[in-house]
């Protein structure tokens, strides 16, 4: 075989082994990411605290006097970044196109958080920087964070406890709705937004 006719077949076998790592390359992908077929939403919904920490504001203090947030429980039809919506009694389904950028439970953890020490100019550690030495833990339950179709009404609904060393354990509920233009994901974001902002500064003013 001459050189030429050597080079051309080497040429050709690379190609080959190109394309196949190619098409291997893309098996894999296709493994790792479902396109489902559907039509990615055109925004994805977050909340916004009202009440922020200024950029280079330095909180100080002993982890014996801080404040945790835990992360609230929440009941099945919001272990989802869809927003539920009560169709009637008992029926339940979910905005159309309505995605939240993270489950609503830790979008209300990280606003909560930001509001009270914000407000209160409270030491606001995760679980793991206080170390179990926290003065204040608050913790509960999401109760509700959706729509109610027939009224068009959004609610905010958050069982919160407060356990604070050498005192008794509190509970209370706190709930804010806001009555929305429209089924429609940007009037229903908002709304929560809204709703949710409020329960936050009712709880802020609880804890102290």
């Amino acid at each position: 075989m001459s050189q030429d006719n050597e080079g051309a077949d080497m040429m050709r076998r690379f190609q080959l082994l190109t394309a196949a790592g190619l098409l291997a390359a893309t098996g894999t992908l296709g493994g790792c990411v479902s396109f489902g077929g559907a039509e990615p939403p055109p925004s994805l919904l977050s909340l916004s605290p009202d009440q922020k920490v200024s950029a280079g504001t330095t909180q100080t203090g002993p982890q014996t006097g801080s404040l945790v947030i835990a992360l609230p429980a929440a009941p099945q039809k919001l272990n989802t970044v869809r927003v539920p919506v009560q169709t009637s009694g008992t029926g339940i389904a979910y905005l159309k196109d309505a995605v939240w950028v993270d489950k609503p439970a830790r979008l209300f953890q990280d606003l909560l958080s930001e509001t009270i020490a914000a407000r209160n100019g409270r030491l606001v550690l995760t679980a793991t920087e206080a170390g179990g030495l926290a003065e204040t833990y608050i913790t509960g339950e999401l109760v509700n964070f959706g729509l109610d179709g027939p009224s068009l009404t959004v609610t905010v609904t958050y069982d919160a406890v407060k356990m604070t060393e050498d005192k008794p354990v509190a509970k209370k509920r706190f709930e804010a709705s806001e009555t929305v233009f429209a089924a429609e994901p940007g009037a229903v974001g908002e709304g929560l937004n809204k709703a949710a902002n409020k329960v936050a500064v009712d709880v802020a003013e609880w804890v102290g």
